[in-house]
């Protein structure tokens, strides 16, 4: 946690709110003593992060392209809702 005094904040508010953003924590002192904290707001949505599981998981052709079973393609078309009928 970093500790900043009131004039290093007026003078890098926009750097502050920028490592604030990212998850850091400061303290606004008056001389020594501290008096206010710049922290991120609770429940902000952070933006997400595209292709961080790339790799990660291995999943084949077949699992989406082989045809369905008999049972489940009767569901999806309307059949009955319970196959043991």
């Amino acid at each position: 946690m970093a500790i900043v005094t009131i004039h290093q904040a007026k003078t890098n508010l926009s750097k502050l709110i920028a490592r604030v953003e990212k998850g850091e924590e400061i303290v606004i002192a008056r001389g020594k003593e501290p008096v206010a904290k710049l922290a991120p707001v609770t429940g902000a949505k952070r933006r997400p992060v595209f292709g961080v599981l790339k790799g990660k998981f291995n999943i084949p052709d077949s699992f989406f392209f082989d045809p369905l079973p008999e049972e489940e393609l009767k569901l999806w078309e309307g059949g009955d809702a319970d196959p043991l009928r």
